[in-house]
């Protein structure tokens, strides 16, 4: 098992990334919680059905509640939030109780979001049993959505571990495991040339990943991760570029209607976008042509849905949290690992999309 060490301004934790990781949990919660009152496992209705039953027995001595909530982005609405708050009410948590996220990154949102507000602040560990979450369950971002802008409402609330369980990926879909691995790509585009001619070279079927192949890639995207978070917790510098193709990928998800286009599908369009943008405006060096077809062999779609209006995207754009004031902020490339940040203005935007579209 592979312990990789997370170093923020308020703390420090491990990430254990391994087969049967999961197995550790109860010997970390005796040693790290020995006046640990109750735990509240927060997890949804396709995790609970599948990787619940394994974990339940290890944590009988505290006599675990369990919460589930809705699959995918349905589980961060305002509404879940507050039955989640009142399902910890009602099984009598308390300031030395914990809450156990178990799923993927919406569950790990929605957790930590309970989790960061529940009597001002409670413990929670990360169980993640997604590709995605090798992303969103480290550094501390937890949020519930708003109609108006995905994860507008939230904090920055570190977990006290995170048990990454490569066992758990095993059930994933095809469809989970592409959402996933765009998260990966990011991370080598943004930090780390030859781990992005790793995965060129190496990667052609996301069907057929060995567990050596998807284990170096999620350890390399948690470094990465971490690389960023360390210096910057709050983003408010260097931790902006690790959003890299979201402010399209964002208002494409949120258009599409969330749960209906999974995030990693939304983002690797916009980092395509990002890539176009900065061959044009910052000059980058880089084989778009060659990115292109190799996304797309792995299955990925690379042009913004047909029936999406530029109008609506670029009015999500505005709303999204990256942006500041009247001018939206993009993460472009000026060389291979070497991200920077940008205001765009509006109308050249709007040109951009057009162009990219046609």
């Amino acid at each position: 098992m592979e312990t990789i060490q997370i170093d923020t301004n308020s703390k420090q934790y491990n990430v254990f990334v391994g087969e049967g990781a999961s197995k550790e949990i109860a010997n970390f919660l005796t040693m790290n919680f020995p006046k640990l009152t109750k735990v509240l496992i927060i997890t949804d209705e396709t995790v609970a059905r599948l990787h619940l039953e394994e974990l339940m027995p290890q944590l009988q001595k505290w006599k675990p509640a369990v919460f589930t909530a809705p699959s995918g982005e349905k589980a961060k609405t305002f509404d879940i939030y507050y039955q989640a708050l009142t399902a910890a009410l009602e099984n009598h948590l308390d300031r030395k109780s914990l809450i156990l996220s178990l799923g993927g990154g919406a569950a790990g949102d929605l957790s930590g979001f309970v989790a960061s507000s529940f009597m001002r602040g409670i413990p929670f560990i990360q169980v993640p049993t997604t590709i995605l979450a090798h992303d969103s369950a480290v550094g501390g971002k937890v949020a519930i959505n708003h109609p108006l802008g995905k994860n507008m409402i939230g904090a920055f609330y570190q977990p006290e571990a995170v048990f990454y369980d490569l066992d758990f990926l095993k059930t994933l879909p095809e469809k989970e495991i592409r959402s996933g691995f765009a998260e990966v790509v990011k991370h080598a585009i943004i930090h780390d040339g030859q781990f992005y001619e790793w995965l060129l070279t190496n990667i052609n079927d996301l069907n057929s990943l060995t567990l050596e192949q998807l284990t170096y890639s999620l350890i390399k995207g948690i470094r990465v991760k971490n690389h960023f978070v360390s210096q910057d917790e709050k983003e408010m510098g260097i931790r902006a570029f690790l959003n890299f193709g979201h402010t399209l990928g964002h208002a494409i998800e949120a258009e599409m209607g969330y749960g209906n286009f999974t995030h990693g599908e939304s983002v690797m369009i916009g980092m395509i976008f990002a890539l176009k943008l900065s061959k044009e405006s910052v000059e980058l060096h880089f084989n778009l042509e060659e990115f292109v077809d190799w996304v797309e062999k792995l299955g990925y779609q690379t042009t913004i849905p047909a029936h999406l209006s530029n109008d609506k995207l670029l009015e999500k754009m505005r709303q999204d949290k990256k942006t500041i004031g009247e001018s939206i902020r993009f993460v472009l490339l000026e060389e291979l690992g070497k991200p920077v940040l940008m205001e765009i203005s509006d109308t050249k935007l709007a040109d951009e999309l057009q162009k990219f579209r046609n």
